[in-house]
């Protein structure tokens, strides 16, 4: 059997969202980095600050540790969104909005130093973003069982 796919026609938001939207996102996030490489004398080729020799390496590592989330699951997110995007694609494509969205949050909290580094990430909502990986799943998995059933 030969199964032949078809590309629904609110696909393009699914590159819009999934594809071009985290790299948007990604810059944002790598602009705050190097705003924060300014701030506190961190230069290249150092990715993250050394205790004990930057004099505020807490600080910028909580900023780069932000920043890094986004490359945890980035790979794995577009690959679902763009499956589960061919059955689901105003679904996965609202996934794209909100992954973005948390990874934002998530560097928002995570960088604010007032907040203990230990719930950081949670305060201001960046598990969002696997609310939207774990969805776009979920649509990358029936889209898959339906090819496979014919």
């Amino acid at each position: 059997m030969v199964a032949s796919i078809e590309i629904p026609n609110n696909y393009g938001y699914v590159f819009l969202t999934c594809g071009i939207l985290p790299t948007v996102t990604n810059f944002l996030l790598g602009g705050k980095v190097m705003t924060a490489r300014k701030k506190y004398n961190v230069h290249y080729p150092n990715l993250y600050a050394t205790p004990g020799y930057h004099k505020e390496a807490d600080e910028f590592n909580r900023v780069q540790r932000g920043h890094q989330k986004i490359y945890e699951h980035l790979s794995d997110f577009r690959a679902v969104a763009f499956i589960g995007g061919l059955m689901h694609p105003i679904t996965c494509a609202g996934c794209g909005i909100v992954y973005c969205f948390g990874n934002y949050l998530f560097m928002a909290g995570y960088s604010d130093t007032k907040l203990d580094v230990k719930f950081a990430r949670l305060q201001k909502g960046g598990p969002i973003n696997m609310l939207a990986l774990l969805t776009a799943l979920v649509c990358a998995t029936k889209y898959s069982i339906s090819l496979i059933k014919g």
